[in-house]
């Protein structure tokens, strides 16, 4: 666990600094995972889509994060397109 409660105004380099870390200590068979998150912190890694890279816990010890309920469907990206449209033609041999 690495304490980040000190991290008053985290930015995207932070979020880099940590993913970095987490990538260094993967190598070496570990893994980091936030204590003390504050909620921007915990925003600006949702919002770089590495929330499952760089798990943050609460005080407890718990793991922050949120799962679909139950009959509620998970949020994701979604594909859709219209055929018709060049930009997607373009794209469909990337598949």
């Amino acid at each position: 666990m690495v304490d980040v409660s000190a991290i008053t105004d985290p930015n995207c380099g932070t979020v880099d600094d940590l993913a970095r870390l987490q990538l260094a200590a993967r190598r070496l068979g570990q893994r980091v995972v936030l204590f003390g998150a504050r909620p921007r912190l915990i925003e600006l890694v949702e919002m770089a889509g590495l929330a499952d890279v760089l798990p943050a816990a609460s005080r407890s010890g718990v793991e922050v994060g949120r799962k679909a309920e139950e009959g509620e469907e998970a949020l994701g990206v979604e594909k859709e397109g219209d055929p018709g449209d060049p930009a997607v033609r373009d794209l469909e041999d990337l598949d």
